[in-house]
């Protein structure tokens, strides 16, 4: 159902407003974790619960809803998006205990898996070649950058206003996205008879995918070695097991494992779910430097203006090295970059200004790595998937995000809970940002062995780019 209009400078900007209400506004809640839990006078873990929530949610549903706008039309399912996450903040903004708080950051987890991947599509059933790249830059100005303004704003937000106008604010900039969206032609794939979808695989993902995040977060209430732990493993295995069989042996399914038989597609995806993993050293941070060295929300946001500049400004650039040499390269020095900026705001040993100094470098090269990564990966993933399911290719991409954010997340604030409980706070900063340089160097790995050095060169190429950009998943 394509048309020959060609996308917009305004169509682009409605998409990031999109993306910001998930990346940007959803995220801002990492930073104000201890106003919060004050105000709705729940525990740190319900807190913790439902930070994690809307990125487990937006993970299990994504390519479900990124095959689904495929089929309905990728701009009605962005829009569904917008209103999710308008009532979702609404949620929010009304909360008075944990009921209200879990249940708005459950709708904006699924308004992140409807708007990501139907964006996603849109920008590339409406631009092409360089103009795709530009546009894609900017998708992630919202997503990274915005992960890089949310730390920042949600601090001088909770410290002026109060933490609930972060989502006042989220709804204005929703519905400003859906405006500025509606002159934008549908799109979706042509398809003949009834509307058919993978339920069955849907309940065993959402099952297996549940079982595994308890285990995450209450693996240190219950004990890792407990009974309940020990069953919630079996779960995880079993239902991955059986997931995968069961999606082999089906022609409609949820996860089309076809996509990842190019490796220039399955390293973008792996990578981006290990980087996105790092997330869990911003909570670790920030929650360091509030409880452990005296600061407040605000201040803790101050350390982290070096990610946002740096990830802002190296978006474009990694835009245009993509032009230059590739993909590859930029995706390597992103990879490493991230890694050694974690590795910083690690030195928790390091005494007052000296740490201080340590951390606001290692969030600048944090977003330093990052905004090289960005767009190449991006592009690696969007240009190696199908045009007939663009959707479900950017879900499952987006997915790996999501998911990789929420078990980052996750498995850092458990790790430095777990040690913190012992009171040796600095420790648990530094273990807990450890466990990111892991995340990170694996992340270098299977960028160096799965993303072809040509990944992204011929783009650009005018006899070529179109061809390039239609190319199968299974070449």
């Amino acid at each position: 159902m394509e048309t020959s209009y060609k996308g917009t400078n305004k169509m682009i900007i409605g998409i990031v407003f999109g993306v910001l209400t998930f990346w940007l506004f959803a995220q801002a809640l990492l930073n104000v974790v201890p106003s919060v839990q004050k105000d709705l006078g729940v525990s740190l873990g319900t807190v913790n619960i439902a930070i994690s929530l809307t990125s487990l949610f937006s993970g299990l549903f994504i390519v479900a809803f990124g095959g689904l706008a495929d089929i309905v039309g990728r701009k009605k399912m962005a829009n569904i998006g917008f209103v999710l996450s308008i009532i979702g903040s609404l949620c929010l903004v009304f909360a008075n205990g944990a009921v209200l708080l879990i249940i708005g950051r459950i709708l904006t987890g699924f308004s992140g898996a409807a708007i990501m991947p139907s964006t996603i599509a849109l920008m590339k059933a409406y631009f092409e070649g360089a103009d795709r790249q530009r546009a894609l830059s900017f998708w992630s100005i919202g997503s990274w950058g915005g992960t890089g303004i949310a730390s920042f704003l949600g601090g001088a937000i909770a410290s002026s206003l109060g933490w609930r106008w972060i989502f006042i604010i989220s709804i204005i900039v929703a519905i400003l996205g859906m405006l500025l969206l509606k002159a934008t032609p549908e799109s979706k794939q042509e398809s003949e008879g009834g509307f058919k979808f993978d339920y069955t695989g849907l309940v065993i993902f959402i099952i297996t995918m549940c079982a595994l995040n308890v285990f995450i977060n209450f693996g240190p209430t219950l004990g890792w070695t407990s009974l309940t732990s020990i069953v919630l493993i079996i779960i995880t295995i079993i239902g991955l097991i059986v997931f995968i069989k069961v999606e082999n042996s089906k022609k409609i399914v949820l996860i089309d494992f076809a996509v990842f038989k190019n490796k220039a597609y399955t390293g973008a995806t792996i990578s981006n779910f290990l980087l996105n993993a790092t997330a869990g050293a911003i909570v670790v941070a920030n929650t360091y430097v509030q409880v452990g060295r005296g600061m407040s929300s605000f201040q803790a946001g101050l350390l982290s203006l070096g990610y946002l500049v740096a990830v802002l400004v190296m978006i474009r650039v990694g835009e245009k090295i993509l032009q230059k040499v590739g993909a590859k390269l930029p995706m390597i020095w992103g990879t490493i970059i991230t890694t050694i900026g974690v590795a910083l705001m690690g030195l928790t040993f390091l005494p007052g200004v000296g740490y201080i100094i340590s951390e606001f470098i290692g969030f600048t090269l944090f977003g330093l790595g990052l905004g090289f990564y960005a767009t190449p990966s991006t592009d690696t993933s969007v240009s190696n998937a199908p045009s007939d399911k663009v959707g479900q290719a950017a879900g499952v991409y987006k997915m790996a995000s999501s998911l990789g954010g929420a078990f980052g997340v996750a498995i850092s604030a458990a790790t430095y809970g777990a040690i913190a409980a012992s009171g040796n706070l600095a420790s648990a900063g530094a273990i807990g940002m450890v466990v990111n340089v892991i995340f990170g160097i694996i992340a270098i790995l299977s960028v160096i062995f799965l993303v072809p050095g040509d990944a992204g060169k011929t783009a650009t190429a005018p006899k070529k780019s179109k061809a390039n950009s239609h190319r199968p998943i299974t070449e």
